[in-house]
Protein backbone atom coordinates (compact mmCIF):
# COMPACT_ATOMS: atom_id res chain seq x y z
CA UNK A 1 0.00 0.00 0.00
CA UNK A 2 2.84 2.33 0.93
CA UNK A 3 4.55 1.58 -2.39
CA UNK A 4 1.35 2.44 -4.27
CA UNK A 5 1.16 5.81 -2.51
CA UNK A 6 4.80 6.55 -3.37
CA UNK A 7 4.21 5.55 -6.99
CA UNK A 8 1.11 7.80 -7.22
CA UNK A 9 3.07 10.69 -5.72
CA UNK A 10 5.90 10.26 -8.24
CA UNK A 11 3.40 10.06 -11.08
CA UNK A 12 1.84 13.37 -10.03
CA UNK A 13 5.31 14.96 -9.89
CA UNK A 14 6.08 13.73 -13.41
CA UNK A 15 2.81 15.05 -14.78
CA UNK A 16 3.39 18.41 -13.14
CA UNK A 17 6.90 18.61 -14.57
CA UNK A 18 5.54 17.76 -18.00
CA UNK A 19 2.97 20.50 -17.81
CA UNK A 20 5.59 23.03 -16.77
CA UNK A 21 7.90 21.94 -19.56
CA UNK A 22 5.05 22.36 -22.04
CA UNK A 23 4.81 26.10 -21.39
CA UNK A 24 6.56 27.96 -24.19
CA UNK A 25 7.05 31.48 -25.45
CA UNK A 26 4.02 33.32 -26.74
CA UNK A 27 3.72 35.79 -29.58
CA UNK A 28 4.96 39.31 -28.81
CA UNK A 29 2.70 40.92 -26.26
CA UNK A 30 0.21 38.04 -26.35
CA UNK A 31 -2.57 38.65 -23.86
CA UNK A 32 -2.75 35.07 -22.62
CA UNK A 33 -0.01 33.52 -20.51
CA UNK A 34 1.27 31.97 -23.72
CA UNK A 35 1.26 28.21 -23.58
CA UNK A 36 2.54 26.07 -26.41
CA UNK A 37 -0.16 25.16 -28.92
CA UNK A 38 -2.27 22.12 -28.13
CA UNK A 39 -2.18 19.19 -30.54
CA UNK A 40 -5.68 19.40 -32.08
CA UNK A 41 -5.84 19.67 -35.85
CA UNK A 42 -2.39 20.41 -37.19
CA UNK A 43 -0.68 20.96 -40.51
CA UNK A 44 2.92 21.35 -41.71
CA UNK A 45 3.98 23.34 -44.78
CA UNK A 46 7.44 23.08 -46.35
CA UNK A 47 8.81 26.35 -47.75
CA UNK A 48 12.10 27.19 -49.45
CA UNK A 49 12.13 30.94 -48.83
CA UNK A 50 11.94 31.71 -45.10
CA UNK A 51 15.61 32.45 -44.42
CA UNK A 52 18.02 35.40 -44.01
CA UNK A 53 19.34 34.76 -47.53
CA UNK A 54 15.98 36.05 -48.84
CA UNK A 55 16.03 39.08 -46.57
CA UNK A 56 13.62 37.37 -44.15
CA UNK A 57 15.50 37.22 -40.83
CA UNK A 58 12.24 37.07 -38.81
CA UNK A 59 8.55 38.07 -39.19
CA UNK A 60 8.87 41.73 -38.16
CA UNK A 61 7.45 43.62 -41.18
CA UNK A 62 9.60 46.65 -40.35
CA UNK A 63 12.74 44.57 -40.92
CA UNK A 64 14.01 44.13 -44.49
CA UNK A 65 11.62 41.78 -46.39
CA UNK A 66 10.28 40.09 -43.25
CA UNK A 67 6.82 41.44 -44.02
CA UNK A 68 6.54 38.62 -46.57
CA UNK A 69 6.53 35.74 -44.07
CA UNK A 70 4.48 37.89 -41.71
CA UNK A 71 1.63 38.20 -44.24
CA UNK A 72 2.17 34.85 -45.98
CA UNK A 73 1.82 32.82 -42.83
CA UNK A 74 -1.29 34.51 -41.51
CA UNK A 75 0.28 36.60 -38.74
CA UNK A 76 -0.06 40.09 -40.19
CA UNK A 77 -2.62 41.93 -42.29
CA UNK A 78 -2.47 45.23 -44.14
CA UNK A 79 -4.94 48.09 -44.42
CA UNK A 80 -5.80 47.02 -47.97
CA UNK A 81 -5.28 43.81 -49.92
CA UNK A 82 -5.21 42.84 -53.58
CA UNK A 83 -7.71 40.87 -55.63
CA UNK A 84 -6.65 38.20 -58.11
CA UNK A 85 -6.58 41.03 -60.66
CA UNK A 86 -4.28 43.03 -58.33
CA UNK A 87 -6.97 45.59 -57.62
CA UNK A 88 -7.03 47.28 -54.20
CA UNK A 89 -9.71 45.97 -51.85
CA UNK A 90 -10.66 46.74 -48.21
CA UNK A 91 -9.03 44.72 -45.43
CA UNK A 92 -8.23 46.31 -42.06
CA UNK A 93 -9.47 49.55 -43.58
CA UNK A 94 -13.08 49.20 -44.72
CA UNK A 95 -13.20 52.42 -46.77
CA UNK A 96 -11.11 55.44 -47.78
CA UNK A 97 -11.24 58.80 -49.48
CA UNK A 98 -8.62 60.82 -51.32
CA UNK A 99 -9.53 64.19 -49.81
CA UNK A 100 -6.95 66.13 -51.81
CA UNK A 101 -3.62 65.35 -53.53
CA UNK A 102 -1.84 65.31 -50.17
CA UNK A 103 -4.54 63.88 -47.90
CA UNK A 104 -6.04 60.41 -47.51
CA UNK A 105 -8.67 59.47 -44.94
CA UNK A 106 -9.25 55.82 -44.04
CA UNK A 107 -11.97 54.29 -41.88
CA UNK A 108 -10.81 51.22 -39.97
CA UNK A 109 -12.78 48.05 -39.47
CA UNK A 110 -14.44 47.63 -36.05
CA UNK A 111 -13.98 44.58 -33.84
CA UNK A 112 -10.38 43.78 -34.76
CA UNK A 113 -7.89 42.86 -32.05
CA UNK A 114 -4.15 42.37 -32.11
CA UNK A 115 -2.68 39.13 -30.83
CA UNK A 116 -1.71 41.14 -27.75
CA UNK A 117 -5.40 41.66 -26.98
CA UNK A 118 -5.28 45.37 -27.81
CA UNK A 119 -8.10 46.71 -30.00
CA UNK A 120 -7.19 47.97 -33.45
CA UNK A 121 -7.87 51.69 -33.69
CA UNK A 122 -6.41 54.65 -35.54
CA UNK A 123 -3.98 55.41 -32.71
CA UNK A 124 -2.44 51.93 -32.98
CA UNK A 125 -2.15 52.21 -36.77
CA UNK A 126 -0.56 55.66 -36.42
CA UNK A 127 2.08 54.22 -34.07
CA UNK A 128 2.79 51.37 -36.48
CA UNK A 129 3.15 53.57 -39.57
CA UNK A 130 5.37 56.07 -37.79
CA UNK A 131 7.64 53.25 -36.57
CA UNK A 132 7.66 51.72 -40.06
CA UNK A 133 8.89 54.79 -41.94
CA UNK A 134 11.61 55.40 -39.36
CA UNK A 135 13.07 51.92 -39.72
CA UNK A 136 12.25 50.45 -43.13
CA UNK A 137 14.52 51.32 -46.06
CA UNK A 138 11.76 51.37 -48.72
CA UNK A 139 8.63 52.39 -46.86
CA UNK A 140 9.75 55.94 -46.18
CA UNK A 141 10.41 56.78 -49.82
CA UNK A 142 7.33 54.86 -51.01
CA UNK A 143 4.80 56.39 -48.62
CA UNK A 144 6.27 59.90 -48.24
CA UNK A 145 4.27 60.39 -45.03
CA UNK A 146 4.36 63.88 -43.59
CA UNK A 147 1.92 63.37 -40.72
CA UNK A 148 -0.62 60.84 -39.43
CA UNK A 149 -3.68 61.83 -37.41
CA UNK A 150 -5.83 59.44 -35.38
CA UNK A 151 -9.40 59.90 -34.15
CA UNK A 152 -11.22 56.75 -33.07
CA UNK A 153 -11.44 54.53 -36.16
CA UNK A 154 -10.57 57.36 -38.55
CA UNK A 155 -7.00 57.57 -39.80
CA UNK A 156 -5.79 60.58 -41.77
CA UNK A 157 -2.52 60.39 -43.69
CA UNK A 158 -0.91 63.54 -45.06
CA UNK A 159 1.92 63.09 -47.54
CA UNK A 160 4.87 65.36 -48.31
CA UNK A 161 4.17 65.15 -52.02
CA UNK A 162 1.20 63.78 -54.00
CA UNK A 163 1.24 59.97 -53.73
CA UNK A 164 -1.25 58.53 -56.23
CA UNK A 165 -0.13 55.00 -55.38
CA UNK A 166 -0.33 55.40 -51.60
CA UNK A 167 -3.07 52.79 -51.15
CA UNK A 168 -1.16 50.32 -53.31
CA UNK A 169 1.94 50.84 -51.16
CA UNK A 170 -0.01 50.36 -47.94
CA UNK A 171 -0.82 46.83 -49.13
CA UNK A 172 2.87 45.95 -49.41
CA UNK A 173 3.89 43.31 -46.82
CA UNK A 174 5.90 45.94 -44.94
CA UNK A 175 2.51 47.56 -44.31
CA UNK A 176 1.34 44.76 -41.99
CA UNK A 177 -0.24 46.53 -39.02
CA UNK A 178 1.31 45.29 -35.77
CA UNK A 179 1.01 46.37 -32.16
CA UNK A 180 4.17 48.43 -31.73
CA UNK A 181 3.64 48.71 -27.98
CA UNK A 182 3.75 44.91 -27.69
CA UNK A 183 7.24 44.99 -29.13
CA UNK A 184 9.19 42.33 -30.99
CA UNK A 185 10.26 39.23 -29.08
CA UNK A 186 12.54 36.68 -30.73
CA UNK A 187 11.49 38.03 -34.12
CA UNK A 188 7.77 37.69 -33.34
CA UNK A 189 5.22 40.50 -33.59
CA UNK A 190 1.61 40.90 -32.51
CA UNK A 191 -0.41 41.12 -35.70
CA UNK A 192 -4.14 40.80 -36.40
CA UNK A 193 -4.16 37.65 -38.54
CA UNK A 194 -5.74 34.23 -38.05
CA UNK A 195 -2.57 32.73 -36.60
CA UNK A 196 -0.30 33.70 -33.72
CA UNK A 197 3.42 32.93 -33.96
CA UNK A 198 4.74 31.22 -30.83
CA UNK A 199 8.18 30.20 -32.07
CA UNK A 200 10.26 31.63 -34.90
CA UNK A 201 13.70 30.73 -36.22
CA UNK A 202 14.52 32.02 -39.68
CA UNK A 203 16.06 29.35 -41.86
CA UNK A 204 14.40 26.62 -39.85
CA UNK A 205 10.74 27.03 -38.84
CA UNK A 206 7.80 29.05 -37.57
CA UNK A 207 5.28 27.51 -35.19
CA UNK A 208 1.81 29.06 -35.11
CA UNK A 209 -1.40 28.53 -33.18
CA UNK A 210 -4.86 29.69 -34.14
CA UNK A 211 -6.08 33.11 -33.07
CA UNK A 212 -9.22 32.34 -31.06
CA UNK A 213 -10.29 36.01 -31.32
CA UNK A 214 -9.76 36.42 -35.06
CA UNK A 215 -12.15 38.98 -36.52
CA UNK A 216 -12.46 37.14 -39.85
CA UNK A 217 -13.90 33.86 -38.56
CA UNK A 218 -12.54 30.87 -36.71
CA UNK A 219 -9.32 29.42 -38.15
CA UNK A 220 -9.73 25.74 -38.99
CA UNK A 221 -6.33 24.56 -37.78
CA UNK A 222 -5.22 24.45 -34.18
CA UNK A 223 -1.52 24.48 -34.99
CA UNK A 224 0.47 25.20 -38.12
CA UNK A 225 4.19 24.72 -38.68
CA UNK A 226 6.14 26.31 -41.52
CA UNK A 227 9.38 24.43 -42.13
CA UNK A 228 12.17 25.96 -44.16
CA UNK A 229 13.46 23.23 -46.49
CA UNK A 230 15.88 24.89 -48.88
CA UNK A 231 16.72 21.83 -50.97
CA UNK A 232 14.09 21.07 -53.61
CA UNK A 233 14.72 17.32 -53.60
CA UNK A 234 14.40 17.16 -49.82
CA UNK A 235 11.20 19.19 -50.01
CA UNK A 236 9.72 16.82 -52.60
CA UNK A 237 10.67 13.77 -50.55
CA UNK A 238 9.06 15.28 -47.45
CA UNK A 239 5.79 15.89 -49.29
CA UNK A 240 5.75 12.47 -50.91
CA UNK A 241 6.43 10.69 -47.61
CA UNK A 242 3.72 12.62 -45.76
CA UNK A 243 6.23 14.40 -43.51
CA UNK A 244 4.67 17.68 -44.66
CA UNK A 245 1.16 18.39 -45.96
CA UNK A 246 1.97 21.09 -48.53
CA UNK A 247 4.95 22.65 -50.27
CA UNK A 248 6.04 25.99 -51.71
CA UNK A 249 9.05 26.02 -54.03
CA UNK A 250 9.16 22.47 -55.37
CA UNK A 251 11.68 21.79 -58.12
CA UNK A 252 9.93 21.61 -61.49
CA UNK A 253 11.54 18.28 -62.28
CA UNK A 254 9.68 16.79 -59.31
CA UNK A 255 6.20 17.89 -60.47
CA UNK A 256 5.37 14.62 -62.30
CA UNK A 257 5.64 12.77 -58.97
CA UNK A 258 2.65 14.73 -57.68
CA UNK A 259 0.43 14.87 -60.75
CA UNK A 260 -2.06 12.27 -59.48
CA UNK A 261 -5.22 12.19 -57.39
CA UNK A 262 -3.24 12.08 -54.12
CA UNK A 263 -2.09 15.67 -54.52
CA UNK A 264 -3.51 19.05 -55.46
CA UNK A 265 -1.91 21.84 -57.52
CA UNK A 266 -2.89 25.52 -57.29
CA UNK A 267 -1.31 27.50 -60.12
CA UNK A 268 -1.28 31.18 -61.02
CA UNK A 269 0.69 33.53 -63.25
CA UNK A 270 2.69 36.05 -61.24
CA UNK A 271 4.82 39.14 -61.77
CA UNK A 272 7.82 37.45 -60.15
CA UNK A 273 10.56 38.12 -62.69
CA UNK A 274 13.92 36.44 -63.04
CA UNK A 275 16.18 39.14 -64.40
CA UNK A 276 19.68 40.52 -64.65
CA UNK A 277 21.11 43.72 -63.24
CA UNK A 278 24.10 45.18 -65.09
CA UNK A 279 26.85 46.65 -62.92
CA UNK A 280 27.58 50.12 -64.25
CA UNK A 281 30.77 50.27 -62.17
CA UNK A 282 32.15 47.15 -63.85
CA UNK A 283 34.66 47.65 -66.71
CA UNK A 284 32.78 44.95 -68.62
CA UNK A 285 29.08 45.54 -67.88
CA UNK A 286 29.52 49.31 -68.28
CA UNK A 287 30.34 48.64 -71.96
CA UNK A 288 27.09 49.16 -73.96
CA UNK A 289 28.17 46.52 -76.49
CA UNK A 290 28.64 43.89 -73.78
CA UNK A 291 25.25 44.65 -72.26
CA UNK A 292 23.57 44.50 -75.65
CA UNK A 293 25.28 41.20 -76.53
CA UNK A 294 24.22 39.63 -73.24
CA UNK A 295 20.63 40.74 -73.87
CA UNK A 296 20.76 39.21 -77.35
CA UNK A 297 22.64 36.11 -76.27
CA UNK A 298 20.26 34.64 -73.68
CA UNK A 299 17.73 32.11 -74.94
CA UNK A 300 14.66 33.01 -72.87
CA UNK A 301 12.31 30.66 -74.73
CA UNK A 302 14.69 27.76 -74.28
CA UNK A 303 15.14 28.51 -70.59
CA UNK A 304 11.40 28.50 -69.95
CA UNK A 305 10.65 25.48 -72.09
CA UNK A 306 13.56 23.25 -71.10
CA UNK A 307 14.69 24.16 -67.59
CA UNK A 308 11.47 25.61 -66.20
CA UNK A 309 9.52 22.83 -67.97
CA UNK A 310 6.96 25.35 -69.15
CA UNK A 311 6.24 26.71 -65.67
CA UNK A 312 6.77 30.30 -66.67
CA UNK A 313 6.64 32.86 -69.45
CA UNK A 314 9.53 34.40 -71.39
CA UNK A 315 10.27 37.93 -70.22
CA UNK A 316 10.23 41.02 -72.36
CA UNK A 317 9.79 44.08 -70.18
CA UNK A 318 9.50 44.71 -66.47
CA UNK A 319 5.93 43.38 -66.35
CA UNK A 320 4.20 40.39 -67.99
CA UNK A 321 2.06 40.71 -71.07
CA UNK A 322 -1.60 41.44 -70.42
CA UNK A 323 -1.14 44.31 -67.99
CA UNK A 324 -2.14 47.80 -69.08
CA UNK A 325 1.59 48.50 -68.76
CA UNK A 326 2.76 45.02 -69.80
CA UNK A 327 6.00 44.10 -71.51
CA UNK A 328 4.16 43.26 -74.72
CA UNK A 329 4.00 47.02 -75.31
CA UNK A 330 7.77 47.57 -75.39
CA UNK A 331 10.61 46.67 -77.73
CA UNK A 332 13.62 44.76 -76.46
CA UNK A 333 16.47 42.64 -77.74
CA UNK A 334 15.45 39.19 -78.95
CA UNK A 335 17.54 36.04 -78.94
CA UNK A 336 20.00 36.51 -81.80
CA UNK A 337 23.39 34.88 -81.18
CA UNK A 338 24.76 35.75 -84.61
CA UNK A 339 23.74 39.36 -84.15
CA UNK A 340 25.32 39.39 -80.69
CA UNK A 341 28.62 38.20 -82.17
CA UNK A 342 28.57 41.08 -84.66
CA UNK A 343 27.86 43.60 -81.90
CA UNK A 344 30.90 42.38 -79.96
CA UNK A 345 33.16 42.26 -82.98
CA UNK A 346 32.20 45.80 -83.99
CA UNK A 347 33.12 46.96 -80.47
CA UNK A 348 36.55 45.32 -80.70
CA UNK A 349 35.85 42.15 -78.74
CA UNK A 350 37.69 39.45 -80.74
CA UNK A 351 38.77 35.92 -79.84
CA UNK A 352 42.40 36.28 -80.94
CA UNK A 353 43.84 33.20 -79.24
CA UNK A 354 41.06 30.82 -80.27
CA UNK A 355 40.14 29.69 -76.76
CA UNK A 356 36.48 30.56 -77.25
CA UNK A 357 36.50 33.71 -75.09
CA UNK A 358 36.78 37.13 -76.67
CA UNK A 359 39.34 39.73 -75.60
CA UNK A 360 39.83 43.46 -75.93
CA UNK A 361 42.84 45.55 -74.89
CA UNK A 362 44.28 42.51 -73.12
CA UNK A 363 41.14 41.84 -71.06
CA UNK A 364 39.21 38.59 -71.35
CA UNK A 365 35.43 38.85 -71.74
CA UNK A 366 34.79 36.85 -68.57
CA UNK A 367 31.81 38.13 -66.63
CA UNK A 368 31.27 37.40 -62.92
CA UNK A 369 27.70 36.18 -62.62
CA UNK A 370 26.35 36.54 -59.08
CA UNK A 371 23.17 34.75 -58.02
CA UNK A 372 21.74 32.65 -55.18
CA UNK A 373 20.29 29.16 -54.65
CA UNK A 374 17.14 29.71 -52.57
CA UNK A 375 15.10 30.47 -55.69
CA UNK A 376 15.52 27.24 -57.61
CA UNK A 377 15.01 29.03 -60.93
CA UNK A 378 18.15 31.16 -60.52
CA UNK A 379 20.76 28.37 -60.64
CA UNK A 380 18.88 27.01 -63.65
CA UNK A 381 19.01 30.43 -65.32
CA UNK A 382 22.75 30.63 -64.64
CA UNK A 383 23.24 27.21 -66.22
CA UNK A 384 21.21 28.17 -69.30
CA UNK A 385 22.86 31.58 -69.71
CA UNK A 386 26.37 30.21 -69.26
CA UNK A 387 25.90 27.82 -72.17
CA UNK A 388 24.24 30.42 -74.40
CA UNK A 389 26.82 33.13 -73.72
CA UNK A 390 29.70 30.73 -74.31
CA UNK A 391 28.39 30.29 -77.85
CA UNK A 392 28.92 34.01 -78.56
CA UNK A 393 32.33 34.24 -76.91
CA UNK A 394 31.42 35.37 -73.39
CA UNK A 395 32.68 33.31 -70.47
CA UNK A 396 30.39 33.43 -67.44
CA UNK A 397 31.90 32.54 -64.07
CA UNK A 398 28.99 31.73 -61.77
CA UNK A 399 28.98 32.52 -58.07
CA UNK A 400 25.77 31.03 -56.68
CA UNK A 401 25.89 31.85 -52.99
CA UNK A 402 23.64 32.48 -50.02
CA UNK A 403 25.97 35.42 -49.26
CA UNK A 404 24.69 37.33 -52.29
CA UNK A 405 23.06 40.13 -50.28
CA UNK A 406 26.45 41.14 -48.95
CA UNK A 407 28.27 40.73 -52.24
CA UNK A 408 25.76 42.64 -54.39
CA UNK A 409 26.49 45.76 -52.31
CA UNK A 410 30.14 45.62 -53.36
CA UNK A 411 30.37 46.53 -57.08
CA UNK A 412 33.92 45.20 -57.21
CA UNK A 413 32.70 41.61 -56.79
CA UNK A 414 30.32 41.14 -59.73
CA UNK A 415 29.44 42.17 -63.29
CA UNK A 416 25.96 40.68 -63.66
CA UNK A 417 23.58 39.95 -60.79
CA UNK A 418 20.68 37.57 -61.42
CA UNK A 419 17.80 37.80 -58.97
CA UNK A 420 14.10 37.14 -58.55
CA UNK A 421 11.62 39.86 -57.70
CA UNK A 422 7.89 40.48 -57.84
CA UNK A 423 7.94 43.58 -60.03
CA UNK A 424 4.38 44.73 -59.35
CA UNK A 425 3.63 43.44 -55.83
CA UNK A 426 1.26 46.32 -55.16
CA UNK A 427 -0.51 46.23 -58.52
CA UNK A 428 1.00 49.58 -59.48
CA UNK A 429 3.95 49.97 -61.91
CA UNK A 430 5.79 52.68 -59.99
CA UNK A 431 7.10 50.23 -57.38
CA UNK A 432 9.81 48.60 -59.49
CA UNK A 433 11.36 51.84 -60.69
CA UNK A 434 11.41 53.57 -57.31
CA UNK A 435 12.86 50.45 -55.67
CA UNK A 436 15.50 49.52 -58.24
CA UNK A 437 16.29 52.05 -60.94
CA UNK A 438 16.57 55.60 -59.62
CA UNK A 439 19.37 57.50 -57.95
CA UNK A 440 17.41 57.43 -54.68
CA UNK A 441 16.34 53.78 -54.98
CA UNK A 442 17.32 51.67 -51.95
CA UNK A 443 18.33 48.67 -54.11
CA UNK A 444 19.78 50.18 -57.27
CA UNK A 445 22.32 47.38 -57.24
CA UNK A 446 24.00 48.27 -60.52
CA UNK A 447 24.18 52.01 -59.78
CA UNK A 448 22.28 52.71 -62.98
CA UNK A 449 21.50 56.34 -63.83
CA UNK A 450 19.35 57.87 -66.57
CA UNK A 451 18.38 61.54 -66.76
CA UNK A 452 15.39 60.54 -68.84
CA UNK A 453 14.19 57.96 -66.33
CA UNK A 454 14.60 60.40 -63.43
CA UNK A 455 12.37 62.90 -65.26
CA UNK A 456 9.79 60.21 -66.11
CA UNK A 457 9.73 59.03 -62.51
CA UNK A 458 9.15 62.57 -61.28
CA UNK A 459 6.15 62.84 -63.58
CA UNK A 460 4.84 59.42 -62.50
CA UNK A 461 5.05 60.40 -58.83
CA UNK A 462 2.37 63.08 -59.17
CA UNK A 463 0.16 61.49 -61.84
CA UNK A 464 -3.22 60.26 -60.57
CA UNK A 465 -4.79 59.20 -63.88
CA UNK A 466 -4.45 55.38 -64.28
CA UNK A 467 -4.24 55.50 -68.08
CA UNK A 468 -1.51 58.10 -67.98
CA UNK A 469 0.37 56.14 -65.31
CA UNK A 470 0.23 53.04 -67.50
CA UNK A 471 1.61 54.98 -70.49
CA UNK A 472 4.42 56.38 -68.36
CA UNK A 473 5.23 52.89 -67.11
CA UNK A 474 5.59 51.65 -70.68
CA UNK A 475 7.88 54.58 -71.51
CA UNK A 476 9.97 53.99 -68.38
CA UNK A 477 10.40 50.33 -69.29
CA UNK A 478 11.55 51.35 -72.75
CA UNK A 479 14.14 53.69 -71.24
CA UNK A 480 15.88 51.00 -69.20
CA UNK A 481 15.53 48.42 -71.98
CA UNK A 482 17.12 50.75 -74.53
CA UNK A 483 20.10 50.96 -72.19
CA UNK A 484 20.08 47.17 -71.58
CA UNK A 485 20.51 48.07 -67.93
CA UNK A 486 18.30 45.12 -66.98
CA UNK A 487 17.49 41.94 -68.88
CA UNK A 488 14.15 40.29 -68.05
CA UNK A 489 14.41 36.58 -68.73
CA UNK A 490 11.15 35.07 -67.50
CA UNK A 491 8.13 35.34 -65.24
CA UNK A 492 7.07 32.59 -62.89
CA UNK A 493 3.96 30.49 -62.99
CA UNK A 494 3.72 29.75 -59.29
CA UNK A 495 2.46 26.39 -58.07
CA UNK A 496 1.50 25.45 -54.56
CA UNK A 497 1.33 21.67 -54.12
CA UNK A 498 -0.50 19.95 -51.30
CA UNK A 499 -2.08 16.67 -50.31
CA UNK A 500 -5.51 16.08 -51.81
CA UNK A 501 -7.11 16.54 -48.40
CA UNK A 502 -5.80 20.10 -48.02
CA UNK A 503 -8.17 22.95 -48.84
CA UNK A 504 -7.61 26.70 -48.87
CA UNK A 505 -3.94 26.49 -49.86
CA UNK A 506 -4.23 28.63 -52.97
CA UNK A 507 -1.78 30.60 -55.09
CA UNK A 508 -2.31 34.34 -55.63
CA UNK A 509 -0.71 36.62 -58.25
CA UNK A 510 0.90 38.76 -55.54
CA UNK A 511 2.42 35.70 -53.82
CA UNK A 512 1.23 36.82 -50.35
CA UNK A 513 -1.92 35.24 -48.96
CA UNK A 514 -0.91 31.60 -48.49
CA UNK A 515 -2.25 31.08 -44.99
CA UNK A 516 -5.82 32.20 -44.25
CA UNK A 517 -8.51 31.19 -41.78
CA UNK A 518 -9.86 28.85 -44.49
CA UNK A 519 -6.70 26.73 -44.67
CA UNK A 520 -7.66 23.20 -43.64
CA UNK A 521 -6.58 19.58 -43.85
CA UNK A 522 -8.61 16.39 -43.49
Amino acid sequence: MKMKRIFAFLLILCLAAGLLAGCGGSGAGEKSTGSAPSVGKKMTVGDTTFNPENGEPDIDPHNSYSGWPCIRYGVGETLVRYSDKMEVQPWLAKSWENVDPLTWQLTLRDGVKFHSGRALDAAAVKECLEALVKKHDRAGSDLQIDAVEAAGQTLTIRTKIPRPALLHSLGDPYGCIVDVKAGVKDGIVAGTGPYIAVDCKSGDHITLKKNENYWGGKPRLDTLTIRNIANGDTLAAALQSGEIDAAYGLAYESYPRFQNDQFRFSKVATTRAFFLWMNYESPLASDPAVRKAIAMGIDKEGFVKTLLRGNGYPGNGVFPAGFAFGGDKVKTETYNPEGAKKVLESAGWIDTDGDGTREKDGRKLTIRWLTYPSRQELPLLAESAQAALKAIGINAEINCTADHNKLRKDPATWDVYASAMVTAPTGDPEYFFTSCCLDASPVNNGHYHSDRLEAQAKEMASEFDPARRAKLAVDMQQTILDDNAYVFCSFLQMSLVSKAGVTGYDAHPCDYYQVTADLDVK
